[in-house]
């Protein structure tokens, strides 16, 4: 029975993937609770992360979190910056088990931390605002900070909006400190929180279980009664709950209030077995609740795996993304085509670039293709080097990108749903590896 419902579920993923979008809120924005800015800063909607904080060119806020990592500490002290315009050379031994002082590769382009995060610097006199103030830098110069946090800017976003530079993942002791976008808290009723994924924005309750609606629900009337409501419990609404923007309340008729997101009546499946599970979707005519979902590009596919449902392309084989970033005190990333392809070379062709590219071959993208949404884009790279080249340099070859990385397919996988290369790399491609597009997965995290 279950497999049969992975069946019904992947036919149905692979339709919505035919129009363009997927399910309930492809093109839906998030309501935030407004507060106090600087003059000229603003909220900026994100196709990833959901609203966040901008400057007043629309460039994306991000923090450097505070971590303890296995062998020392990095990010930002509360008050503090440690991003500094100093380019170091060597390891910092952070990430158990290499020591610090190994070499770094290509030192001669290698950039500076403030090259790369450019500090969101505050003018003369300004004041602090609500949760944002003004903390005073090694060099004497002045920079916002949010929540104690000092902010910066990426150099890879390039419009407002984008959320390039990085994302709030979930991390492990040996994965890098990445920065993260900073963002006004979501308007939502209590008991219910919005988690990232890569499918896009997901509704959660506050304890992280999955949120569902049904296809038999009229609109704003449930017809999960008795035994249903039993298995699917109805998502109750508090007496001081009330409707606003996208959220009403029905009274169902054994005399509960009910939340209803978007016209539809809201549950959690009790058979679910973990947090951010998504098992309830195995069910015919169940789905999760997705505040805003991102659309895939037209010509992928997905496929199902002993472990859920990946994306896959043309063909069928599951589509990978690298993730990396280096053991140096500042922490920099290396895994976007303007960054060192050093690390991925290592990996995937013991630096050798012809079997890099044999081992996981680039998602090649139609002649016609152009773009796959707000997150899914067409560039233009050099296999030779892993960098970005003219669309008419020699031997370029034009891949599809996701949040303007590319991504890869893995020749060890034999036929549609293998996802040998899952977790293939660095203490299970925390530090760096490659990870299977997962659009749904049974499989339990791993809190850290």
């Amino acid at each position: 029975m279950r497999a049969l419902r992975r069946l019904v579920l992947v036919a149905i993923a692979g339709a919505a993937l035919a129009q363009g979008s997927v399910g309930l809120a492809a093109e839906r924005t998030e309501a935030w609770i407004p507060e106090p800015m600087p003059p000229g800063f603003r909220v900026e909607p994100s196709p990833m992360d959901g609203p966040v904080f901008a400057n007043a060119a629309g460039r994306t806020l991000y923090r450097w979190p505070f971590r303890v990592m296995r062998n020392g500490v990095t990010g930002d002290a509360r008050g503090e910056s440690a991003c500094t315009g100093v380019k170091y050379t060597e390891s910092a031994g952070l990430m158990s088990p290499y020591p610090g002082g190994l070499v770094l590769p290509e030192l001669d382009t290698r950039p500076a931390c403030t090259d790369v995060w450019p500090p969101e610097l505050a003018p003369a006199g300004a004041e602090p605002i609500g949760n944002w103030s003004v903390i005073t830098r090694k060099d004497g110069r002045q920079q916002w900070a949010y929540d104690g946090a000092a902010l910066y800017t990426s150099v890879l976003d390039r419009r407002p909006g984008d959320v390039l530079g990085g994302d709030k993942p979930e991390q492990g002791f040996d994965s890098p400190a990445v920065r993260e976008p900073i963002a006004p808290e979501p308007d939502l009723p209590p008991g219910f929180m919005v988690n990232t994924t890569l499918r896009g924005r997901i509704l959660l309750t506050e304890r992280g279980f999955t949120v569902y609606t049904s296809d038999a629900d009229r609109r704003g009337r449930s017809r999960c009664i008795g035994a249903c409501a039993q298995e699917w419990q109805p998502l109750a609404a508090p007496a001081s709950g009330r409707a606003r923007g996208d959220w009403h309340i029905v009274d169902r008729t054994d005399g509960e209030r009910q939340w209803v997101f978007r016209g539809r009546p809201l549950y959690r499946h009790l058979a679910d077995t973990h947090v951010r599970s998504l098992e309830g979707t195995d069910v015919p005519g169940w789905n999760a609740v997705y505040v805003r979902e991102v659309p895939q590009p037209r010509e992928f596919t997905v496929q199902q795996t002993p472990a859920g449902v990946v994306l896959a392309d043309a063909q069928g084989k599951t589509i990978y993304t690298y993730t990396c970033g280096d053991d140096a005190p500042d922490q920099l990333g290396c895994d976007h085509p303007s960054q060192t392809q050093a690390y991925r070379m290592g990996l995937c062709g013991g630096g050798s670039a012809e079997r890099c590219l044999k081992n996981f071959p680039y998602v090649l993208a139609a002649g016609s293709s152009r773009s796959g949404g707000p997150l899914w884009s067409v560039v233009s790279i050099d296999p030779r080097s892993g960098h970005f080249a003219g669309p008419d340099a020699p031997g370029v070859l034009r891949v599809w990108a996701f949040r303007d990385r590319p991504v890869y397919t893995f020749a060890g996988d034999p036929g549609p749903g293998d996802t040998n290369a899952e977790s293939l790399g660095e203490f299970q491609s925390e530090r760096t590896g490659y990870k299977a597009f997962w659009l749904h997965t049974d499989v339990a995290r791993v809190e850290f």
